[in-house]
């Protein structure tokens, strides 16, 4: 049973976080930054750490400074909230090196899913439903554009190591296509120093 939470976040998720935990009887550690002292999540957790400067790098994203809050404070357990830490691997593996219950999914399964072409096999692998697309990653734009035919306009153009709406184009048709593909290509070598793109169906009415 989880006696304390620390919510590694700030703001909106970090009030809905520690309303939760009120009504399970769970107690909660804020922590904030310089700018963030007087924010109503500081007042409403049961406990409060100064984490740093204002700068996220230097407060909310300081994974060691965060963990020595969690083990001062006695929380057993961690919760992201949503940004920052949230789809940390590292973070994650380290809480559980701590015996401290990261509150997501295991740092193995973030991992996996940091790389699109890998997670979307394993999905395949475990007979799970996945949006049509290319097989593997498209050598070309020509082979972009023969996947897209295959499948039906609209598609996007996925970098395997893009994320944060980089690295991801929706295109309507070949011309588009063609263009994006070198957008999506220059931002994927920007990023990590390598290109790596998959074709997938765009759905464009669906909800989150």
């Amino acid at each position: 049973m989880i006696e304390k939470v620390l919510i590694a976040n700030r703001g909106e998720i970090a009030l809905r976080v520690i309303k939760t935990c009120k009504a399970l009887g769970i107690k909660t550690v804020a922590v904030y930054s310089d700018e963030d002292y007087n924010s109503l999540h500081v007042k409403q957790a049961s406990e409060a750490y100064h984490i740093g400067e204002a700068a996220p790098a230097k407060s909310y994203l300081n994974q060691e400074k965060i963990l020595d809050v969690m083990l001062s404070s006695g929380a057993d357990a961690v919760h992201p909230g949503y940004g920052f830490l949230s789809e940390n691997d590292d973070f994650a593996r380290l809480c559980e090196k701590n015996k401290i219950n990261f509150i997501g999914p295991s740092a193995d399964s973030m991992n996996l899913c940091g790389d699109k072409m890998e997670c979307k096999a394993a999905m395949l692998k475990a007979k799970v439903p996945t949006v049509p697309g290319s097989p593997g990653l498209v050598k070309d734009a020509d082979d972009a554009a023969k996947v897209a035919n295959d499948i039906g306009y609209p598609v996007m153009l996925k970098s395997v190591y893009g994320g944060g709406g980089r690295g991801i184009r929706i295109v309507t048709n070949d011309k588009e296509l063609r263009e994006g593909f070198e957008t999506v290509t220059s931002e994927s070598i920007a990023a990590v120093g390598k290109s790596a793109i998959i074709v997938e169906k765009f759905l464009e009415k669906t909800r989150h």
